[in-house]
C-alpha cells in the first residue's frame, strides 16, 4: 500500500482532518452558511464543480482496462468510462443501456439486438463491429477476463453484424435469459481494436479520460456528448484510500466529498451528527466464507457441512456487522429472483459437527483462515469464527493477507478465506463463480452435472421450470457447496452535505451504485 492514502495530500494532513485541526477545501464544497450544513436550493441538480470520491483500491497493479474490473474502484472507473448494452436495474433485472431493445426468435437460439445512437469520446459512433470485438476480445481462451463465464452461451463465430446498429447474437442452445449476458459484469463495449487502456482510454461513458495513476487517483472529465444526458459535474475524481479511516478523514476535513465503504460502528458514530450524509443500502452484500472443495480439508463434503454447522451466524452479523445485516443461510442471493427461500435456516449445531469431522477423521483439525482489513468486517467475523471453531474443536490459525493483493491471493491460493459479493442476478453469480470454467471460481466448485443444470436453467423457456431448475441446484450448493455465506451486510457510503442525487435503493453492481453521472453539488 502506498505511504499516501490520496495523491498529494500527507499521511499528517489526513489526521489533521480527522480532529477538525485541518480543513482543505474542495472545489464545489463550500456553501457560505457557516454552520457545516450545504444548501439545499430549489432541488434541481446544478452544472458544475469536481467531486472528489474515494475508494479502497488494488495498489500499483490498476488498470482502466474495464474487462479486467474486478474491485469496486474498478468498477466506478469503468462505469464512468464505458458503457454496457444492459445493466441491472436494483431488483436485478436487465436494464437497456447501449442496447436499445432485444427480441428472441422463437427457438431462444437467436438474439437481435438494437444499438441506440450514441458516440465514442473521440466522436466515432458505436456500432454492431464495436460489441462484436468487444465480447470476442473478453472471451479470449488466452485471457482470463471477467465476464468470459457470462459469454459462454454466445457463438461469436457465428454472431454477425445485421447493419451499423444490429446485431444477431447466435447462440449455443436456448437461452431465455439472454439479456442477463448483456448486463453481465465486465462486459464493456469498447472501440473495435482498442488499445492504451491505461493512457489514454476511449469509451462512450458519462466521463472521458483526463489522467490516471495505478494505485492513488484518477481523473475524468464530463462528456457533454453523452447519449444519457451530459453528466452535471464538470469533472470527477476517483481517488484511492485503502484504510477507511482515510477515507473518513478525507470526507470530514473537506479532501473528498464521497466516501465508499464504511464500517457500521464508524457509521453509527456519524450518522445524524450533521457534518456527513449516511447512506445505507440495506442487506446489498454478500458475507462469508470460502472453502476450496479441490484440497484437503474441503474435499470431504462431511468438513465442509461440519463447518456450516459451526457457524453461529447471528453471532457473526452482530459482531462483525455490528448488527448491520441480516443472517445468511449458505447460499446467494437473498431476496433475489430465484432465491431458495424455501431451505431451512441453518443453525449451529456443535454436537452433528464433530460427529462429522470424526466420521471424516478430521477429530483434531488444523486449518489456516486468510483475511484482510481489504473490507469491513472481515477481520472481525475470521476472529468471532475462530473461537466458534474451537468449541468444535478445530483450530483455526488467522492469517492476515495484504488489502492490495488480497483478492488475486486467494483466489487460487489457500483453503479458506473470508469473502464477499456485491448484488448481482443468482444466474450471474452461478455462471460467474461456480460452473467448471468460471474465472472467478474461487471455491473451485466444479462438477460437470452442476454445469448441466445451468445450461438446462438457461434453456427453459417456462419462468416457473426455470426456477425449479434454479432451486435443485441451490439445494446442492446448500448441502455441500463451498460458500459459507453468513450474512447479508447492509452497503454503507457517506457524502458531504452538499452532494446530491446519489441512489439510496441501489445495492452494490447495480446500474445506479457509484453512478456520478446523476449526482451533483449544491
Amino acid at each position: 500500500m502506498h505511504d499516501e492514502p490520496l495523491p498529494g495530500l500527507r499521511r499528517r494532513g489526513f489526521l489533521a482532518a480527522g480532529t477538525g485541526a485541518a480543513a482543505l477545501a474542495l472545489v464545489g464544497c463550500g456553501d457560505g452558511t457557516g454552520d457545516g450544513r450545504a444548501d439545499s436550493g430549489d432541488g434541481k441538480p446544478r452544472k458544475g464543480g469536481r467531486l472528489r470520491a474515494a475508494f479502497a483500491g488494488g495498489g500499483a497493479s490498476e488498470t482502466l482496462d474495464p474487462h479486467l474490473a474486478n474491485l469496486f474502484a474498478d468498477v466506478a472507473r469503468a462505469k464512468a468510462l464505458y458503457d454496457k448494452l444492459a445493466d441491472h436495474g436494483p431488483d436485478l433485472s436487465a436494464r437497456p443501456r447501449l442496447a436499445a431493445s432485444w427480441e428472441p426468435d422463437r427457438t431462444l437460439t437467436r438474439w437481435r439486438v438494437t444499438l441506440r445512437e450514441a458516440t465514442f469520446h473521440d466522436g466515432r459512433p458505436v456500432t454492431a463491429e464495436d460489441v462484436l470485438y468487444s465480447y470476442r476480445r473478453i472471451a479470449d481462451p488466452k485471457r482470463a477476463y471477467r465476464a468470459k463465464a457470462s459469454l459462454e452461451p454466445v457463438d461469436l463465430d457465428a454472431s454477425r453484424a445485421t447493419g451499423a446498429r444490429g446485431i444477431e447474437f447466435v447462440l449455443k442452445r436456448p437461452t431465455a435469459e439472454f439479456p442477463n449476458v448483456l448486463a453481465a459484469f465486465g462486459a464493456y463495449i469498447v472501440p473495435a481494436n482498442a488499445t492504451g487502456f491505461d493512457s489514454a482510454p476511449v469509451g462512450s461513458g458519462p466521463f472521458r479520460f483526463v489522467s490516471f495513476t495505478p494505485g492513488r487517483s484518477a481523473v475524468f472529465r464530463r462528456n457533454d456528448a453523452y447519449w444519457d444526458g451530459a453528466p452535471h459535474l464538470d469533472e470527477l475524481e476517483l481517488v484511492v484510500a485503502n484504510e477507511e479511516s482515510a477515507r473518513v478523514n478525507a470526507l470530514l476535513g473537506g479532501q473528498v466529498e464521497y466516501a465508499h465503504e464504511l464500517s457500521p460502528t464508524t457509521a453509527r458514530a456519524h450518522e445524524g451528527k450533521g457534518r456527513i450524509d449516511i447512506v445505507r443500502l440495506r442487506g446489498s452484500a454478500m458475507q462469508g466464507f470460502c472453502m476450496k472443495t479441490d484440497r484437503p480439508p474441503f474435499d470431504d463434503r462431511r468438513v465442509r457441512e461440519a463447518f456450516f454447522l459451526i457457524a453461529d451466524r447471528q453471532e457473526l452479523v452482530d459482531g462483525a456487522l455490528s448488527g448491520a445485516g441480516v443472517v445468511g443461510n449458505d447460499l446467494f442471493g437473498k431476496g433475489y429472483e430465484y432465491y431458495a427461500d424455501g431451505l431451512p435456516q441453518r443453525t449451529q449445531d456443535l454436537d452433528r459437527a464433530r460427529a462429522l469431522l470424526k466420521q471424516a477423521g478430521a477429530e483434531k483439525l488444523e486449518v489456516t483462515l486468510d483475511t484482510s482489513p481489504v473490507a469491513a468486517g472481515f477481520t472481525e467475523a475470521a476472529g468471532i469464527f475462530r473461537d466458534q471453531a474451537a468449541r468444535a474443536g478445530v483450530t483455526v490459525d488467522v492469517r492476515t493477507g495484504s488489502k492490495d493483493s488480497y483478492w488475486s491471493d486467494i483466489l487460487d491460493n489457500g483453503t479458506l478465506c473470508c469473502y464477499r459479493s456485491g448484488a448481482m442476478p443468482i444466474e450471474a453469480h452461478i455462471s460467474q463463480r461456480l460452473l467448471t470454467g468460471s474465472t472467478t471460481n474461487a471455491t473451485k466448485w466444479k462438477h460437470q452435472d452442476f454445469d448441466a443444470l445451468y445450461q438446462q436453467a438457461q434453456s427453459t423457456r417456462d419462468k416457473a421450470g426455470r426456477a425449479a431448475v434454479y432451486e435443485r441446484m441451490q439445494r446442492r450448493l446448500y448441502a455441500e457447496g463451498g460458500f459459507l455465506v453468513w450474512g447479508f451486510a447492509d452497503w454503507i457510503i457517506a457524502t458531504a452535505r452538499n452532494v446530491r442525487g446519489v441512489e439510496t435503493g441501489a445495492p452494490a453492481n447495480t446500474l445506479d451504485w457509484a453512478r456520478f453521472d446523476k449526482v451533483w453539488l449544491t
